[in-house]
């Protein structure tokens, strides 16, 4: 097929434009992109439709689920589902921002768009917002491992304590785990590899939920017939679900949903590599990931809140703990969420190394040199910070509180205003305007998040937080 489509020249456009063949469809899936081409991609696409939802699904799925439940009891579950609906709504027609603009240049880089639509400017705007995003993503998930993983092996010792062995030494577990683990995926050269391991981390999510439904039945309300139980319901009352609660907790919770479905640097990736990359194939890609983390999140918040109710914590996990601190079906979860957060930093470190490639080396060709150099360094620089920066979270609690929105609302409405035609689409033109009003939200939800990342430094207290 490679010698076929490089023997044919500009013959091969003709029934492209038509979108007949699948098998032109792809490797040329837009009428202009023929010529740059291998300039935005490493190789041709070969990921299975259902490898790129595992990937896609696992870069959406972060540590904020566990704070789902929490967020549900802050706001009622018919509030906390219409907010879920719409976050959901609203990050599929991003991604739909993003795809549409992408078609119209026939380029498939989220820092290639940014150039394309404000020059150079743009490019390292996109770059550097996604750097940062995804750096501070990953230091998250390396911050549980350092935390949770320790407590782990500690409780299936049956340590009372941390007894200061090597083993039970956060820091040195997270580079065992870094070196052991997620280097080595972080060297596949393609990421549609990583369907596999992604495909793994959603089933120890999944393992999560039953986990939940099943504790939902198997603990009852009032609590007080457990002795270990730490937990104040002992009334009936104290075991209600709530439709609407408004209270002084219910305004930080939407920025925690606003975030919960962040996956846009890795939507260009993935679409780079699908087979058969056209959009329509590619958007159902997105609306069956959004969709499969949509139910997840959904059922785990409310068999979570259903659980404990008003006593509910920022964190599910510790909430059963404090039940019966020694439930072995508890510990293989919380080791299943270790395993689980652990498989999404490679797929995460991803978008971050093309960022850099993009913009340190536009017209270089793969090389390994480059591709392993990179990783090495951006693990080093995650590993560095988890370990020596104790207040890291508030630093990329700001990080994320403006390149999240930057992401998921702002880029791709300005992107798509800035790319699509004005003779196609006028600039009082519904499509437009929607991108626009889109564009607004993000820049609203960004100062929300800031404001309330601020509150809670004069307050003392640590309430916000990012779906990842």
């Amino acid at each position: 097929m490679e010698l076929h489509k490089m023997s044919n020249g500009h013959h091969d456009f003709v029934p492209l434009e038509e979108g007949f063949e699948p098998e032109q469809e792809e490797f040329l899936p837009h009428k202009d992109d023929g010529q740059n081409k291998s300039q935005f991609k490493d190789f041709e696409g070969k990921t299975s439709f259902g490898m790129s939802v595992f990937n896609l699904s696992n870069a959406i799925m972060g540590s904020g689920i566990l704070g789902l439940s929490y967020a549900m009891s802050n706001t009622g579950i018919i509030v906390f589902v219409i907010l879920l609906t719409c976050i959901a709504a609203l990050s599929s027609y991003s991604v739909h921002l993003l795809l549409k603009s992408a078609g119209v240049v026939g380029i498939r880089a989220y820092e290639q768009l940014g150039k394309r639509a404000f020059g150079q400017p743009g490019k390292v705007l996109a770059a550097v917002v996604i750097t940062m995003h995804n750096i501070g993503a990953m230091s998250s998930y390396l911050f549980i491992v350092k935390y949770e993983l320790p407590l782990v092996i500690q409780t299936f010792l049956g340590k009372h304590s941390n007894t200061g062995e090597w083993f039970l030494n956060g820091n040195y577990l997270i580079i065992i785990v870094t070196i052991c683990i997620i280097f080595p995926l972080a060297l596949m050269k393609q990421l549609g590899y990583l369907g596999y391991t992604s495909g793994f981390s959603l089933t120890c999510m999944v393992f999560f939920l039953c986990s939940v439904i099943y504790k939902k039945f198997s603990i009852p309300c009032p609590f007080e017939e457990f002795g270990n139980s730490s937990i104040n319901a002992t009334l009936e009352e104290d075991c209600e679900g709530k439709f609407i609660t408004i209270n002084q907790q219910t305004a930080y919770t939407v920025p925690i949903l606003a975030f919960a479905f962040v996956c846009h640097p890795e939507v260009l990736p993935i679409y780079t590599e699908l087979r058969n990359p056209t959009k329509r194939r590619m958007q159902s890609v997105a609306n069956v990931s959004i969709l499969g983390m949509f139910v997840m999140y959904l059922l785990t918040a409310i068999f979570g809140y259903l659980t404990f109710y008003g006593n509910v914590e920022s964190e599910l996990l510790h909430t059963y703990s404090k039940v019966d601190p020694m439930d072995t079906l508890i510990l293989c979860v919380r080791l299943a969420v270790l395993v689980a957060v652990t498989l999404t930093v490679p797929v995460v470190l991803f978008p971050i190394r093309r960022a850099l490639l993009q913009l340190l080396f536009p017209e270089k060709p793969f090389h390994w040199a480059r591709h392993i150099s990179i990783a090495v360094c951006l693990l080093i620089v995650v590993n560095i910070l988890v370990i020596s920066v104790p207040n890291i979270r508030d630093i990329f609690g700001i990080i994320g509180a403006t390149s999240a929105p930057s992401l998921i609302f702002i880029l791709p409405g300005l992107f798509y205003i800035r790319i699509v035609p004005t003779e196609d689409e006028p600039m009082n033109s519904r499509t437009k305007i929607q991108a626009a009003c889109f564009t607004a939200v993000g820049f609203i939800f960004m100062i929300m998040s800031l404001t309330f990342i601020a509150l809670d430094w004069i307050n003392g207290e640590n309430r916000s937080g990012g779906g990842h």
